[in-house]
């Protein structure tokens, strides 16, 4: 009997094939396994997929060899408001990026590849604190081999594009790196499959070297994206929009402070909680202390969206700088 394989099975095994981690490869058979027709004439190629997606989760819980732990050099805990990773080719600017809004020590050269492991930094935004992660860069034919669980777990990705050079051609590469691991969100990819794992994230452009930029390459860039993407452009030399593209960083995560205030205390503005826009009071609480939260009784808000000591709902959806007093039983 035959298969009749769908599209969206082909589409999975294109990306099972491209993934270069374990943890993708698991991901892509997951998604295999569910979109593979139901019938008789699949029934040896569903045990398969079992049979591969099992040993491949049994490899990824196992240790190595020794006894020792596998070690993800990839891997960057996020810390702040939000993680923004970096994504470009050789000398496009990602480790100028970092160095120029974050403290951290970036290998900033004119050579190709000078940045071979994730290298993170904390920028400032107002009151928030953003992470950025320089990364190797991209070319046509190569990738980091562990890279592409770098972006999967960022909350944000950053394209960056040379505009002294081919931006259309940079931007292609980038996008194909993206597109094969399936790290966009775009109208076929959701942010997560229907079982919850981690797919795209969301991207925008920033464009460097504006004060050297081949005339009409922008315009170039934009007719190319087609509105699809937000672009920032950026000098770092002279500093012409890098406050432009923090303030874009903080937009694009998508985030709300929330000021928190003790009964009979001032608010403490200087160090805000930061939560996704959308969260509610009770959100903020179980932010605070998880066991806390159960106890939680009242709560009152000062803001845009309610009168000055309003008492609000546990349900109440948070907007950015609103100062919060929580009362616990």
């Amino acid at each position: 009997m035959p298969a009749n394989l769908t599209p969206e099975y082909r589409k999975a095994e294109e990306w099972f094939r491209n993934a270069d981690t374990d943890d993708e490869r698991l991901l892509a058979l997951e998604e295999m396994l569910r979109t593979i027709p139901r019938h008789k004439g699949t029934d040896h190629m569903r045990a398969d997929l079992r049979r591969r997606l099992s040993k491949l989760k049994e490899t990824l819980a196992g240790p190595k060899k020794h006894g020792g732990k596998r070690v993800d050099v990839f891997h960057v805990p996020t810390t702040g408001a939000g993680q923004v990773v970096l994504l470009g080719m050789p000398n496009c600017g990602k480790s100028s990026i970092v160095g120029v809004l974050t403290n951290a020590k970036v290998n900033i050269a004119d050579y190709p590849f000078a940045t071979d492991l994730p290298t993170p930094g904390m920028a400032r935004y107002e009151d928030v604190s953003m992470q950025i992660v320089d990364m190797p860069p991209v070319t046509a034919d190569y990738a980091p081999p562990g890279a592409v669980g770098t972006y999967r777990g960022s909350d944000l990705i950053g394209i960056v594009i040379d505009l002294s050079g081919e931006a259309s051609e940079q931007m292609n590469t980038c996008l194909d790196f993206l597109q094969s691991h399936r790290l966009l969100i775009d109208e076929q990819n959701e942010e997560t499959d229907q079982t919850g794992n981690i797919l795209g994230r969301k991207a925008f452009v920033i464009c460097t070297k504006a004060d050297v930029a081949k005339d009409g390459e922008m315009e170039k860039l934009k007719n190319f994206c087609k509105g699809r993407f937000e672009l920032v452009e950026v000098s770092l030399e002279t500093g012409q929009g890098v406050d432009e593209l923090a303030q874009k960083m903080f937009s694009l995560l998508d985030i709300v402070r929330v000021y928190a205030k003790k009964p009979g205390k001032k608010a403490d503005m200087k160090d805000p909680f930061t939560l996704p826009r959308g969260s509610t009071v009770a959100d903020l609480a179980v932010s605070i202390h998880r066991e806390l939260a159960e106890k939680l009784k009242s709560a009152r808000a000062w803001g845009k969206n309610v009168h000055d000591g309003q008492n609000v709902h546990r349900t109440y959806e948070l907007a950015d700088r609103d100062i919060i007093e929580l009362h616990f039983q």
